[in-house]
């Protein structure tokens, strides 16, 4: 059974190409992830990295955790599920009056 780890720390320079080819030196790399913010296109320096078996996946943590990858510490663990989030609140006007300000109507009519 594959096994996700996440891994941080990750240079903003650092393809999943590289990240693959680097994991791989543990065992068998299903898929490679790094997280790319929406706004700026620019990686947030961690990501994912999906190992065939548990067995590879632990042999990654005890080889990669702490060591450096293209000039940063890494750290490597067992990804944990997404806790669900409240919805973000804010934005232009933000809160519940709608957005670009909304509230109540000035002129009586």
């Amino acid at each position: 059974m594959a096994k996700k780890l996440y891994v941080g720390g990750l240079s903003y320079s650092t393809s999943e190409d590289s990240l693959k080819e680097y994991f791989g030196q543990a065992g068998s790399v299903d898929t490679a992830t790094i997280i790319i913010d929406k706004m700026s296109g620019r990686s947030k320096g961690f990501g994912f990295v999906e190992m065939s078996s548990d067995e590879e996946a632990q042999k990654a943590i005890e080889q990669f955790n702490g060591v450096e990858f293209e000039g940063r510490k890494l750290t490597v663990n067992e990804a944990r599920p997404m806790e669900p989030r409240a919805p973000r609140q804010g934005g232009f006007g933000g809160g519940n009056r709608g957005g670009f300000g909304g509230g109540q109507r000035r002129n009586n009519w």
